[in-house]
C-alpha cells in the first residue's frame, strides 16, 4: 500500500495564536514516536502567524487512525477547544 500523506491546515483565532502554537508543538515529539509515522512537520505561515500547516507521512490509514485516538492528540483537541477558526485535513496519495 502507498504512503498516506496528510496536509492539515489549522487557523487559530487571532486572540489564541500563541496558545494554539504551543499546543501544536506539544504534538510533535510523541507523534513522531508513533508506529507508522514516518514524517510529521509543523509549519507557520510567514505572513499570517495564525496559519499552521502540518505535513505528515503515514505508513497506512490505520496508523493515522491510531494517531487521532492517541492521548496526546485528544489532549490537544481539548486544550484548543474554541480557539480554532478553521481546520482542513487533506489525505493524499502520491501519483508520481
Amino acid at each position: 500500500m502507498s504512503i498516506l500523506t496528510v496536509v492539515a491546515k489549522v487557523v487559530a483565532k487571532k486572540d489564541s495564536i500563541e496558545i494554539v502554537k504551543a499546543e501544536l508543538l506539544k504534538l510533535i515529539a510523541p507523534t513522531r514516536n508513533e508506529a507508522g509515522c514516518s514524517e510529521y512537520r509543523l509549519h507557520q505561515d510567514n505572513e499570517d502567524p495564525a496559519l499552521f500547516i502540518f505535513y505528515e507521512n503515514w505508513e497506512s490509514p490505520a496508523c493515522l487512525e491510531q494517531h487521532v485516538k492517541s492521548p496526546h492528540y485528544k489532549a490537544y483537541i481539548a486544550a484548543v477547544d474554541g480557539m480554532i477558526a478553521e481546520k482542513i485535513v487533506c489525505k493524499m496519495t502520491a501519483i508520481e
